[in-house]
């Protein structure tokens, strides 16, 4: 329990669906795919552990709710900074889409209403979404 008004740490930011890896998995058997991405079929938990350690890497349980469950042979560590690193590329490349609001009233003169109009073409010429109000009384 982290103290009140206090920053969240690392462990409480990171809450979501962990990976398991090496000794975390808990199954009979799994379907291994070594380092090159070569399938070795299904093996017990025990040689594919045996295996990843004579490798010197990490067996990384990839695919969970398959049956049997599929897991590879590699650098965990190296495997989450690229995760990371792809996932700030696409936070960083999403695109903010971006509503323009013009409002109109009903006595408008025929000078503010050109403009306005104006300005909602230029909006959709710039492939911008464009929300037109139109505002009574009361």
């Amino acid at each position: 329990m982290r103290p009140r008004g206090g920053r969240r740490t690392d462990n409480e930011r990171d809450r979501g669906p962990q990976t398991r890896i090496n000794e975390m998995i808990r199954v009979r058997e799994v379907l291994l795919i070594d380092e090159t991405g070569d399938n070795k079929g299904v093996t017990p938990i025990a040689d594919a552990q045996r295996y990843a350690e004579q490798k010197s890497l990490d067996l990384v349980e990839i695919s969970p709710n398959a049956r049997p469950p599929v897991c590879r042979v590699m650098d965990y560590g190296k495997w989450k900074y690229e995760q990371n690193i792809k996932a700030k590329e696409a936070r960083r490349n999403r695109s903010q889409i971006v509503i323009k609001e013009i409002k109109y009233r009903p006595k408008i003169g025929p000078g503010d209403y050109t403009t306005k109009t104006n300005h909602v073409r230029r909006f959709l010429e710039a492939d911008d979404k464009v929300k037109v109000t139109i505002m009574f009384r009361g």
